[in-house]
């Protein structure tokens, strides 16, 4: 878990600005991050560069199971919320004056449609956790609000997924089951075979 928080932290630049009411807004280098969407609190992030696919105890890659390093930055406001609460609730607001972000490690079940949060860290302004969480949160998609910031993210990155399956093979540090690579030589073959069709129908159209 600490790599890929180390890569987050050297990855992302802030800016700083000399406001005395409202914190500069984090800018995230987009060409690590891919950005998803924006609420009016936050915004949702998932780091295209180490998102992969699991492996397993015998170095073989598991194609539906994605592991995703994400991003939300805080806006004030959500900033302000989430100290309201702790004070509230009399939990330690060491650091929190600078809350500024949260990392959360996803592993999502392609096959089931289940999304677990493994770990999920507060960060401050120099992308250091103020507050740990390992403790699993899973859903099932289906039953998310199907409006929710939460179900149209993990939508996203499952479909950015799908579109981008051999750059996210060549992230994961495994080899393909003998069936999986059959399956995916196919699978290119009848894409190609499909775009060819496709091609020699605007051929003969025109």
């Amino acid at each position: 878990m600490k790599i890929w928080i180390t890569a987050m932290m050297a990855a992302v630049l802030w800016t700083v600005a000399a406001l005395p009411a409202m914190a500069a807004p984090p800018k995230v280098n987009e060409t690590v991050f891919e950005w998803v969407q924006s609420s009016s609190r936050a915004n949702y992030y998932f780091n295209k560069q180490q998102i992969c696919y699991a492996v397993d105890d015998k170095g073989k890659i598991d194609l539906n199971t994605l592991i995703v390093p994400t991003l939300k930055t805080y806006d004030d406001v959500q900033i302000q919320d989430i100290k309201d609460k702790r004070r509230w609730k009399m939990l330690p607001m060491t650091g929190f004056d600078d809350l500024a972000a949260e990392a959360e490690y996803l592993r999502i079940d392609l096959a089931k449609k289940t999304v677990t949060i493994v770990e999920q860290d507060l960060l401050d302004s120099t992308w250091t956790p103020l507050e740990k969480n390992t403790t699993a949160q899973e859903a099932e998609l289906a039953k998310l609000p199907e409006k929710s910031w939460e179900r149209s993210f993990f939508q996203a990155v499952i479909d950015y997924a799908a579109r981008h399956q051999d750059e996210i093979i060549e992230h994961t540090k495994g080899e393909l089951k003998p069936e999986d690579k059959k399956m995916l030589e196919q699978q290119r073959k009848a894409e190609g075979k499909a775009l060819l069709d496709q091609l020699r129908d605007q051929k003969k159209k025109k």
